[in-house]
């Protein structure tokens, strides 16, 4: 296919938009008494190719509810989109009467940021944080950053950067040595603190050093930045309590030195509780990591994921409860070690922050990874009671969406398939009820006449780890029926990064096209990966490098071995190819490295390649230490033992083998993984002479996520593979 029609299929699909959030409420004051008339708004996002953004935009629907069975939903048709032009954040009051937007502007006061309060008719207040002059820029990631309503709905909770110098009206800890003191005395800095260098928390969150906890008062328009948070601790996740008299927080400890945070939900932190006079009490241990509180509509109850600190980066959580009248801690949902068929067993993981409790009767939901799904359920915290309400069956992966509601038990729903997607609503039944869970769709998108099948594989004995032996790992095959019968097609091998992450049977661009396209795409979860279990997770520590390149060599050769007489169409082994990023990148090079003559061309998206020469450069050096069965430390220094292991460890060991022509695309400014890393690889195999081309993208970090990059990744490694693969 000629790269102008490549270009727009993959316009085509990846302009499929995407929910991120939606409010439900009554419509009036009737209807609330009647529960029959309902308001829901959407908000969504889209990638535009052609002007290289994402529009972020709203749309509107009615639900009347039906009185003959109050579970069955009739949806009026949607109203028309509206653009939000430079909403960072957006909060809607308990009532629905009031939406909270903290905006950024362009034009003429291009950068300032705006508190907007709005009422159903008109605007209420505006508050020009930027000429306040009391903070820095609104934090509006999902990490540290939040926009809460207290009950009263006088007053809005948000995050932002602290101020570093004078003539401010704070001070904010900056970031010293180990045993100096955080504090930062008022006055006018002086010349030699000019170049000071300050931390900030890592890819992704670059410029993030110093959060500090602000509350606006939307009748008087100001702001009051919190005192008394520890000074030890950057705070974020934070929210009201119920009586608005103090604030729960999540604080992460910056000392000695600050790591990498997103994606890590291993750094220690702990849960605060912070009043509004500036006593502040810690609610949890502080020798763990914890994240996503959550407080139930009464108030009585918090909830919260807690894991460990330092080893594998994503792990399986507990959810921790905490009953605020005695303060006594206890566990909701345990940490499970190994898949149990039929049952609720693959831990929880940061989805949860995506939870939400759901009307009165304090029953919170969330998404659960299970296995290569995202599953909904539903926890009622006072029975402790977990409950299955997934509206479809395999290979499908669903995910609450952040619905706020605060008299009505109203729920919204993303489900998706690798190559499906599809937004629903539904009433939550009365408790005990959940499993009846009628799902009414708003819309969809798909690509048509594609085939998802679910791989169960297990490792040979020769591959077993003897530490963790029994574990099985997954991956999905997508594959077209539109072909003619007995088609020999070629096959992608799609690995994820992470590696504590996953590919899901969620909805996702590159597979979907690429089957458009002809090609066959297996994604592979090895074991390391999540949703099988923390046994799983800790079994790949030392083993980088062999066990999971064994394992999806192992995928590989399950999905060309599955070739029955009834199959319409047949995996070509002599058209094999290998693609993957960050650690889905260090295990494509392995493969082309390990199997030399087995793939026919790879495209990596900056890859690990040295781990010894990543040791200084990366904003997590202690994965590097725990990747390779080394315990870390703050005070830890490299030695010889340490760095030999890296490197033999790391992919630059096979470059001498590797026959396959090589697609690097590299972020010149990646935190996490240095584009040094893929120049090493390239400048080795230019010296050898082996087929290879780099892409630099000089604007872009480790996700390569620009919209303008993502279309130039995808063309570029499409017809790299035709190229190499003699397709025509």
């Amino acid at each position: 296919m000629e790269p102008d029609a490549i270009s727009t299929l993959y316009r085509e699909y990846s302009g499929y938009p995407t929910p991120i959030s939606a409010f439900v409420t009554a419509n009036d004051y009737m209807a609330l008494l009647n529960g029959t008339s309902f308001t829901l708004i959407a908000e969504w996002s889209q990638s535009e190719t052609f002007q290289g953004t994402r529009l972020h935009y709203a749309q509107q629907w009615t639900l009347i509810q039906n009185y003959s069975k109050e579970t069955d939903i009739d949806i009026q048709p949607p109203s028309p989109c509206s653009l939000l032009h430079g909403e960072l954040l957006s909060s809607y009051s308990l009532s629905g009467d009031l939406k909270a937007v903290v905006r950024e502007t362009s034009g003429q006061f291009a950068g300032q940021q705006f508190l907007e309060v709005w009422s159903n008719s008109s605007l209420k207040k505006i508050i020009h944080l930027t000429a306040l002059n009391k903070h820095g820029r609104v934090y509006e990631d999902a990490q540290f950053g939040c926009l809460a309503w207290s009950t009263c709905e006088s007053r809005l909770l948000y995050v932002a950067e602290g101020k570093r110098s004078i003539g401010e009206s704070y001070t904010s800890a900056s970031s010293p040595s180990a045993g100096e003191s955080t504090a930062r005395p008022l006055g006018s800095p002086s010349e030699k603190d000019r170049s000071m260098y300050w931390e900030d928390w890592g890819e992704g969150l670059t410029s993030k050093s110093v959060p500090v906890l602000c509350v606006a008062d939307v009748a008087k328009g100001t702001v009051t930045v919190l005192q008394g948070v520890p000074s030890h601790v950057s705070p974020g996740q934070a929210l009201w309590a119920h009586d608005g008299e103090c604030v729960f927080f999540v604080g992460w400890w910056h000392e000695p030195f600050r790591l990498g945070l997103r994606f890590c939900s291993n750094r220690r932190s702990a849960l605060f509780c912070l009043d509004l006079e500036g006593n502040c009490e810690c609610l949890s241990g502080d020798t763990s990591s914890v994240s996503s509180p959550r407080l139930s509509p009464d108030g009585r109850y918090l909830v919260y994921l807690e894991g460990q600190v330092f080893g594998p980066h994503s792990q399986c959580l507990t959810m921790q409860q905490v009953k605020l009248s005695f303060q006594r801690l206890s566990e909701s949902l345990p940490l499970l070690h190994l898949p149990v068929s039929g049952a609720f067993h693959a831990g929880l993981t940061a989805r949860l922050m995506y939870s939400t409790f759901s009307g009165p009767s304090c029953r919170l939901t969330l998404a659960i990874i299970q296995l290569a799904y995202i599953n909904k359920y539903i926890v009622n915290i006072n029975r402790h009671a977990l409950i299955d309400c997934s509206a479809y069956k395999a290979p499908t992966s669903h995910l609450w969406l952040k619905t706020q509601s605060s008299q009505d038990e109203r729920v919204m729903n993303f489900w998706s398939s690798a190559v499906h997607l599809k937004i629903a609503v539904a009433f939550l039944p009365l408790a005990g009820g959940e499993g009846e869970v009628s799902w009414d769709p708003l819309g969809e998108s798909c690509l048509r006449g594609a085939i998802v099948n679910v791989l169960d594989i297990i490792p040979t004995p020769q591959e077993e780890n003897p530490e963790y032996s029994g574990l099985d790992f997954g991956a999905l095959l997508v594959t077209s029926n539109h072909l003619p019968s007995r088609t020999k097609v070629p096959l992608v091998v799609f690995i994820h990064g992470g590696p504590h992450s996953q590919f899901f049977a969620e909805w996702n661009v590159t597979t979907a096209v690429l089957v458009k396209l002809g090609f066959a795409v297996l994604m592979v979860n090895y074991r390391g990966s999540t949703g099988f279990g923390q046994d799983s997770i800790l079994s790949l520590a030392g083993n980088i490098g062999s066990q999971d390149v064994k394992d999806v060599q192992r995928a590989v050769l399950t999905a060309l071995a599955d070739q029955t007489a009834e199959k319409l169409l047949t995996l070509d082994p002599d058209k094999v190819v290998v693609m993957g990023g960050s650690h889905g990148g260090f295990l494509a090079c392995h493969l082309i490295g390990q199997y030399p003559d087995f793939y026919k061309a790879c495209a990596v998206r900056n890859p690990v390649i040295n781990a010894a020469t990543l040791l200084g450069t990366s904003d997590i050096v202690d994965w590097r230490y725990s990747c390779v069965g080394l315990q870390y430390s703050y005070d830890q220094l490299p030695t010889p033992e340490a760095l030999t292991t890296m490197l033999q460890k790391s992919p630059i060991s096979y470059a001498p083998q590797i026959k396959s022509p090589v697609l690097l695309m590299l972020g010149g400014k990646d935190r996490r993984v240095s584009p040094h890393q893929g120049l090493e690889l390239y400048r080795s195999l230019k010296s050898r002479g082996s087929p290879v081309r780099l892409l630099w993208f000089a604007e872009d970090a480790h996700s390569l996520a620009r919209v303008d990059t993502q279309a130039d990744c995808f063309l570029n490694v499409v017809l790299w593979f035709q190229q190499h693969l003699h397709l025509h």
